[in-house]
């Protein structure tokens, strides 16, 4: 005895084709969890990086004050009197050896 239109004991062929689709449909969210959990964890350590990069990256107030010196942004007189307070063993208000 046949089935109109079926496949196997009776089921008609759209009931495979949709357990095929939820199959991909599933996998598919998987995926999709899954990328969000490994970019959610990333944001979360992206903060801590960036805090090791910005210690390690050896941007001293020295050098900073030689790259704004080299755009222009301060002056010669300036710069070197910057210099000074930032140098420890200079004497200055900041407890060089020539401070009182």
């Amino acid at each position: 005895m046949g089935t109109c239109c079926g496949f196997g004991a009776g089921f008609p062929a759209v009931f495979f084709v949709l357990m095929i689709l939820g199959m991909f449909l599933g996998l598919a969210l998987l995926v999709i969890l899954i990328w969000a959990l490994v970019r959610w964890l990333n944001s979360l350590a992206a903060p801590r990086a960036d805090r090791s990069v910005g210690q390690s990256s050896g941007n001293s107030a020295e050098d900073v004050l030689r790259e704004r010196y080299a755009r222009g942004e301060i002056d010669t007189a300036t710069f070197e009197d910057m210099r000074r307070h930032l140098d420890p063993s200079s004497s200055g208000a900041f407890g060089g050896p020539g401070s009182a």
